[in-house]
């Protein structure tokens, strides 16, 4: 049997990445997959992936910095499957790089807005949904950049403890309502955003490798992993915590 047979899970910042990953995850795991995501075309192509493999998924196109769009996201999901079982809030962006009096308000606004706000927002509107059915969990995807600082990215940095104080908050107020909430803190991961940065300043590869004692970038198949885990049944003892999944990065 499958760990997450039957059960309803939304994935926001599915198209590509960490979410693209869980996704794939999740619908291999049984689950049947809502994605969520300002991005059509890498939503989509998920969504066709995992009904070619057998599974069932849909896409809703999402902001998670506007409310009434994330209201209308789990008000959809509700009315299409009667409940949500596991939320993954992944959906996050970089930014540029400055340092904290250098950082400009417009930036700051952007990146909190959806590291942060979109969190919160999606959390405001799930919990309410599990707390009917009396039970749920949810993971948000925080960094290592949530648990120690690093230079030059204030807003991130910011945005990302932010993302693990709002966690342990939220689980707290839930733990005796059937809803686990928790984090996880992935290393530098492989993904678009960290390939993207790469491209524009190749020295960061071995830069990002050095900063992991394991002597590699993590991939985005290894942190899905960790989400479905704190999602399935095999977690049922676990809220409140920011798992670090991130190849030694914070042990040094």
């Amino acid at each position: 049997m499958k760990r997450l047979d039957g059960k309803i899970a939304l994935v926001t910042g599915g198209s590509s990445g960490i979410g693209r990953a869980a996704a794939l995850a999740f619908a291999r795991e049984g689950a049947t997959v809502v994605i969520a995501d300002v991005l059509i075309e890498g939503s989509e192509e998920i969504v066709r992936i995992i009904e070619k493999s057998g599974g069932q998924a849909i896409f809703f196109k999402t902001d998670v910095s506007k409310s009434d769009e994330v209201e209308a996201l789990i008000k959809k999901t509700a009315k299409t499957y009667g409940r949500l079982d596991c939320a993954f809030n992944n959906a996050g962006i970089g930014g540029g790089r400055a340092a904290t009096a250098e950082c400009t308000e417009e930036e700051w606004d952007r990146i909190i807005n959806i590291n942060l706000k979109g969190v919160w927002l999606c959390m405001k509107y799930e919990i309410p949904q599990m707390l009917k059915q009396g039970s749920g969990a949810i993971v948000n995807t925080a960094s290592v950049a949530g648990l120690v600082g690093f230079r030059d990215t204030p807003a991130y940095v910011a945005s990302k403890h932010g993302v693990v104080g709002l966690t342990k908050a939220a689980a707290l107020e839930y733990a005796t309502s059937g809803i686990r909430i928790n984090a996880v803190c992935p290393g530098v991961t492989r993904t678009p955003m960290i390939d993207r940065i790469v491209a524009a300043r190749p020295h960061m590869e071995k830069v990002y490798t050095a900063m992991h004692p394991v002597g590699r970038l993590g991939e985005p198949e290894e942190i899905a992993e960790a989400v479905v885990w704190l999602c399935s049944d095999a977690a049922s003892f676990v809220t409140g915590h920011a798992m670090v999944v991130d190849g030694g990065l914070v042990a040094r």
